[in-house]
């Protein structure tokens, strides 16, 4: 039985919301790594394993505000610097929760994947915003985004590791806790759609 970093099973590990089920990959591999065979066509993310993606986007945050998350060293492209972190935040996850942290992450994301958000339409010159819904995708790649960066500037220039936070980020979207910046930011869009509906 192949198991992901030879520690945790994935085979029995499912998703529970059927619209994201054929968008995060849980195919079982001993490491999270495919070597791009997907780049060259975006709708294929979906066939890497969703740690891999995790993984990917730990290396590349983008910016938030002010913060420059982007020009910061340890992520600018190192994968095995990320293995190691998204390693060490399923080992900090387990040790706590006492659960496969494979499974707590799939749960965190179905949590913090929004339904909703705003786009603005162009209507006799004026510009509205208008509700749409979110396409099931991009509701993994939202979250993935909003976890990441969420835990990112948490730990910038503070004496937090980037595993604690990005630890804490899953288990507090695992409980779907206010505290959490992607549950916070998935409220904030869903509560703006509704408005501009």
């Amino acid at each position: 039985m192949i198991k992901l970093f030879n520690e945790w099973d994935t085979s029995n590990v499912e998703v529970k919301e059927k619209a994201l089920q054929p968008y995060i990959g849980l195919d079982p591999v001993l490491v999270p790594r495919s070597h791009g065979r997907y780049a060259y066509n975006r709708f294929w993310a979906v066939k890497a394993n969703i740690v891999e993606r995790l993984i990917n986007r730990l290396m590349v945050p983008g910016h938030k505000g002010k913060k420059h998350f982007l020009t910061s060293s340890p992520k600018s492209g190192k994968k095995e610097n990320m293995t190691n972190v998204v390693y060490r935040v399923f080992k900090i996850i387990e040790k706590k929760m006492n659960k496969n942290p494979v499974e707590v992450l799939v749960r965190a994301i179905e949590n913090a994947a929004p339904r909703e958000e705003i786009t603005s339409i162009e209507y006799g010159g004026a510009r509205y915003p208008q509700a749409v819904e979110v396409a099931p995708q991009r509701r993994v790649d939202i979250t993935l985004k909003l976890m990441v960066q969420g835990s990112f500037q948490k730990s910038f220039n503070k004496k937090r590791k980037i595993d604690e936070c990005l630890a804490e980020e899953i288990m507090l979207a695992y409980n779907m806790d206010n505290k959490s910046s992607a549950i916070a930011k998935k409220l904030e869009l869903e509560r703006q759609a509704d408005a501009s509906r």
